[in-house]
This record gives structure tokens, C-alpha cells and sequence, in this order.
């Protein structure tokens, strides 16, 4: 149990990581189009993102598929300036045309590509672990609650600007996504292949 704990604790750090924010900011990004009226189809972003993320870090762990960690470094923050981008796009469709499943789609493609992205570490720390499947589960653990407090601060964030300060949803969510980009970009630079 206590080795169970420990890997909750890393999926926790892992995700709540200021040092490393990719993580932090792609979750920024995926929650921003969302309110507390439609906290249900967060969760399950939050949710799918945690299962690829944890599938690919499984892929990578049984050595099933390993991909290059340089192009990985690099798709990182291409995912999160994709989803800011297509924040842009979806605020600008027909609310009644909306659908989740793009984002669902999306988001697992992405947490794959976060999920090896972390591979190699969480391998490393593994390397004296017999038994593999509850390192795996624990760590998913940890990752989907970091994942739910910090979807929780966005959209407490965006209540808070939208409804006391009066800042149209429309306004926060291409302002919060631009900010986004523009953090991302120094990202995309420094891990573009060679």
C-alpha cells in the first residue's frame, strides 16, 4: 500500500509540477471553453486524458512502443498550442453545433503523446519494480486528481472573471488562449528537431 501511495504522489507532482507547466497548461487550455454548467464533459476529458496518458506510459514501460523523446519534447507543446487554437475556432461555432466528441478525440491523442512524454522517468523509477500494473494504476491515481483540482481552479477562475467581473465567456476564452500560445511559443522553439 505504501509503495501504492508513493505513485499517487508522483501522478500528483507529476501534473502540479510549476517547473515543468506543460502539463499544467494544457489542461489550462482544454478547460477553458467549459463552465460549471458543463463540469460533466470536463471530467470526462480529465478522464480520457488520464487513461492514454497512463496507456502510453504502459506501452512504454511493457516496451510494447517506444517513440523518440525528441519528437515527443517537441508535440508536447504543439498539442497545447493546438488546443488553444481550436478553443479559438469552437467559440466561434453555433453553440447548438457543438459537439464533444473532437475534444474527446483530441485529448486522447494528446495525453498518448504526454504519457510518452514521461516515460522514460516513471521507466527509471520502475526499474526495480516487479510487479508493474499497480505503479501504473496509482500513478494514474495521482494524475486524475491533480488533473481535477486544477480543471476546478479554471473553471472557479473563469465563474469568478465571468460573473462578478462581467467579462463575456466569448472575451475570457480567446484572451485565456492567446495567453496560452504566447507562453507555449518559447516552448515550441526550444524543442523544435534539429
Amino acid at each position: 500500500m505504501e509503495n501504492f501511495l508513493f505513485y499517487i504522489e508522483l501522478g500528483l507532482n507529476h501534473v502540479l509540477d510549476f517547473a515543468a507547466y506543460d502539463h499544467i497548461l494544457f489542461l489550462i487550455a482544454l478547460s477553458l471553453p467549459f463552465t460549471f454548467r458543463s463540469w460533466k464533459k470536463v471530467l470526462v476529458l480529465a478522464t480520457v486524458f488520464t487513461i492514454a496518458h497512463c496507456l502510453s506510459l504502459g506501452l512504454s514501460v511493457y516496451e510494447i512502443m517506444v517513440i523518440d523523446v525528441g519528437l515527443i519534447e517537441f508535440l508536447i507543446p504543439v498539442t497545447i498550442v493546438f488546443t488553444a487554437v481550436f478553443n479559438l475556432l469552437y467559440i466561434k461555432s453555433v453553440p447548438k453545433e457543438r459537439s464533444i466528441l473532437l475534444h474527446v478525440l483530441g485529448t486522447a491523442f494528446f495525453g498518448l503523446i504526454h504519457g510518452f512524454g514521461f516515460s522514460n522517468y516513471f521507466k527509471m523509477l520502475m526499474s526495480g519494480e516487479d510487479e508493474k500494473l499497480s505503479p501504473l494504476l496509482g500513478f494514474a491515481a495521482g494524475i486524475e486528481l491533480s488533473q481535477v483540482f486544477i480543471v476546478l481552479v479554471v473553471l472557479a477562475s473563469a465563474f469568478v472573471l465571468q460573473s462578478v467581473f462581467k467579462i463575456k465567456q466569448l472575451h475570457f476564452i480567446t484572451f485565456a488562449s492567446i495567453l496560452v500560445i504566447i507562453i507555449t511559443i518559447p516552448m515550441l522553439i526550444a524543442t523544435f528537431p534539429r
